[in-house]
């Protein structure tokens, strides 16, 4: 149980980081867990194909999570025809 609250918070925060750099697409409490989680996977995938490792601990995993949700906000983007 811990760790699914420790995973809900950890994607709250990428989302709304993710949120803050890419202004204008913040997506709700809901939506910015989803886009934290989903864009942590995404950033994990990405590193890995490229060969990229930033470390190990809290703060890697979120800057590995806030670019996947980068990504993931510019795809969506691209399928909404936003800015």
């Amino acid at each position: 149980m811990e760790h699914l609250i420790y995973t809900l918070i950890i994607g709250a925060v990428i989302g709304w980081l993710a949120g803050v750099i890419r202004q204008g697409f913040g997506f709700g409490l809901i939506g910015n867990i989803v886009i934290g989680i989903v864009g942590a996977f995404i950033g994990t995938w990405l590193f890995q194909q490229l060969g990229v490792s930033i470390g190990r601990g809290l703060v890697s995993h979120i800057i590995t999570g806030v670019i996947g949700a980068l990504v993931l906000m510019f795809v969506i983007g691209l399928v909404r025809g936003a800015k």
